[in-house]
């Protein structure tokens, strides 16, 4: 953190890991003795709502049968909702919240009421540091899952009331500014995947020379296209497609000695991950092992996702064979296998196979070898082609420059937040004479 705060004067050992040192008038506390779980109460007639990163939102009740809402329980606003479930599974997002909506969640989530002794917006952060720092580790089972018990007889320290009030109204304020920073750095992100994938739709369909003279493509969806170019079904630039399979395979990326099957995200966006892939158990089969140069294209997916495309643009450093949810095309002398790749990324590519991908299941949409062989894409003389893909490997270099460095901003920015919500809450910096600036806020470098 760049601003440096001052601790406390005199500080114990709490002998409460997560807390560590605390100022010595702090008081140690059960949980227990200042949240009481909430008996389960159902109340149909309010929305469904979940956890989603430390926040109670509203969530589809599409499809979600009538006698499944029925069953689940109130959480009203002023209310603490804990998802106990899976804690050895996801280790990122925030289990904790302050409701300030009514809905009705799944049983399996924890209800708590505060009975006053601590302040609301206080036992708000004291809580995150709690599922941040320690809870995690509690809880039992293959699913890892934790009871009121588990956190009811947890130790925290207690500040005064006082102290609870500026610890709150801190960070109210301080983790704010943090979240309008990670906010503008999102868009940030955003602006440049759209500027990506402009840069992608229009070299593929429009070419590099401004001037080139244009015609009709025939197509209507796809406008004018430079006259020299061709217009035509990927059916006429392949000579085959290829299904992989999946044999039975450990859930463990292979090491250098072992053969693997890819899984379906290991292909992301136009980028190739090997590591995305499962120890084989059985021998390999020579004829799906992915090579240099290959296309590959997923056939399984959501709408938005089905048919993503990846070049695998070097030798992979292990035996990796192709699982059944992808397919290798092998083209032609017409067509460069990273230039067809760029097509299947770009606006006019995703628009006939979403076209496509609205026919199947909406959560699990599939595209076919006829599908594909039936995509329509504008196809220039090879040489130009290269020269397209070199112009959109700089430009997206450009690009991904800056985009890693909002990356890692955000990543800083909410390292910083998190850092922040601990010494607060664990009296590691006092706040107790803080007060929210008069002037306008301005904006800090990370």
């Amino acid at each position: 953190m760049k601003r440096k705060y001052r601790g406390y004067p005199e500080y114990q050992g709490s002998r409460v890991a997560w807390m560590g040192d605390v100022p010595d008038h702090w008081e140690p506390v059960r949980f227990k003795q200042v949240l009481a779980e909430k008996k389960k109460n159902c109340n149909p007639e309010l929305s469904a709502g979940s956890i989603s990163f430390g926040n109670v939102i509203y969530k589809s009740s599409e499809n979600l049968l009538p006698e499944t809402k029925a069953s689940y329980q109130e959480v009203l606003a002023g209310e603490f909702l804990i998802n106990p479930l899976n804690m050895n599974y996801d280790l990122l997002s925030l289990r904790t919240a302050l409701s300030s909506i009514d809905v009705v969640v799944s049983t399996g989530y924890i209800v708590l009421q505060s009975n006053g002794r601590l302040l609301k917006r206080y036992t708000r952060w004291l809580l995150q540091e709690f599922d941040v720092a320690h809870m995690k580790t509690l809880g039992s089972g293959v699913r890892q899952t934790i009871s009121y018990a588990d956190i009811g007889n947890s130790f925290f320290f207690e500040p005064s009331k006082e102290e609870q009030e500026n610890i709150a109204n801190f960070l109210d304020h301080e983790t704010a500014k943090i979240d309008i920073l990670i906010e503008k750095q999102q868009q940030l992100i955003k602006l440049l995947k759209e500027k990506r994938q402009a840069v992608i739709s229009h070299a593929v369909t429009k070419g590099l020379n401004p001037n080139a003279p244009m015609c009709d493509s025939g197509v209507e969806w796809l406008g004018e296209v430079p006259e020299h170019w061709d217009v035509m079904p990927v059916r006429r630039v392949i000579d085959k497609i290829q299904q992989g399979n999946s044999p039975v395979a450990d859930n463990r990326p292979p090491s250098i000695e072992e053969n693997g099957v890819l899984k379906i995200s290991a292909v992301k966006y136009g980028h190739f991950n090997e590591m995305e892939s499962k120890t084989l158990e059985t021998p390999i089969d020579s004829r799906f092992i992915v090579k240099k140069r290959d296309l590959l294209v997923t056939r399984a997916n959501t709408p938005k996702l089905v048919a993503d495309a990846c070049y695998v643009e070097s030798e992979p450093t292990r035996n990796i064979m192709l699982c059944d949810l992808i397919y290798r095309l092998n083209t032609n002398y017409k067509i460069d296998n990273e230039y067809l790749c760029q097509c299947l990324l770009s606006d006019k590519g995703r628009f006939q196979i979403e076209l496509d991908a609205r026919g199947s299941s909406m959560t699990m949409a599939k595209v076919s070898q006829e599908h594909i062989k039936n995509w329509v894409f504008p196809v220039p003389p090879v040489s130009e082609q290269i020269n397209i893909i070199k112009y959109i490997r700089k430009r997206a270099l450009d690009l991904g420059v800056t985009l890693s460095k909002a990356e890692k901003t955000i990543e800083l920015l909410k390292e910083r937040r998190t850092a922040l919500i601990s010494a607060a809450v664990t009296g590691k910096i006092d706040v107790r004479e803080w007060q929210a600036p008069q002037q306008p806020y301005k904006e800090e470098a990370a």
